[in-house]
């Protein structure tokens, strides 16, 4: 039996969505949610780098889990997600290993990956080659970026036990032979030396073993480099 609605004249109630149906709506853009998945590993890999500072690695794990959740409800294809994830792993293992091969095909893999992302096309569901881009540049600069830094945290390592001792000036305070005491780091030490010296010279370390060190007179272009 038909029923016909009498809807002429009633008033109308407009019912606005709660705020996580908004949230839902902002983070499932393709564009939004690939943001926030590269911030995601951005904060992580910063958290790695760069242990205890806690709010990278926070804020990060959020942006990545968003991101994910955000993907999984929009009708992705896995191989375009896999290219990404696959790009953005080589450009993390660059920043540790710089090869430049690895660098260069993770962004061949991102780029791929985000045009293969979406398996349809239709309004709200495609994705911005501007934010592609900038999303491939900014990575491709971030692992430079952190790769040249750690490589010069890493030339520049402090030296510690023998090494730490070695170049460091001393002065002679008893002498006899090839043997004698110094005074280096405010110690007095045990030395040996292949040259001959006196009480009251300046010498600089030049070896040490075990508790004993190796020391030989100090030149002028010493003196200069360490003031």
């Amino acid at each position: 039996r038909k029923k016909v609605l009498a809807t002429k004249g009633l008033p109308v109630e407009t019912l606005e969505p709660g705020w996580l149906i908004r949230l839902l709506a902002v983070i499932t853009d393709p564009n939004i949610a690939v943001i926030l998945m590269l911030i995601g590993v951005y904060g992580l890999v910063f958290e790695f780098t760069s242990p205890g500072a806690v709010a990278p690695g926070v804020i990060g794990t959020i942006c990545l889990l968003l991101g994910l959740y955000a993907l999984n409800l929009l009708p992705i294809s896995y191989a375009g997600l896999a290219l990404m994830l696959l790009g953005i792993i080589f450009l993390v293992v660059e920043v540790f290993n710089p090869t430049v091969v690895l660098g260069l095909g993770g962004v061949a893999a991102f780029l791929l990956g985000a045009a293969m992302l979406l398996r349809i096309e239709g309004p709200g569901f495609e994705m911005s080659w501007a934010v592609i881009g900038t999303a491939a540049v900014l990575t491709l600069g971030l692992a430079l970026l952190t790769g040249s830094y750690l490589w010069a945290a890493r030339k520049n390592l402090p030296r510690v036990g023998a090494q730490a001792m070695q170049g460091l000036p001393a002065k002679v305070l008893d002498w006899q032979g090839s043997e004698g005491h110094v005074l280096a780091r405010g110690e007095r030490w045990r030395a040996k030396a292949d040259e001959p010296v006196a009480v009251g010279d300046s010498v600089e370390v030049a070896d040490v073993r075990g508790l004993v060190l190796t020391i030989r007179r100090r030149n002028a272009g010493s003196d200069g480099a360490r003031q």
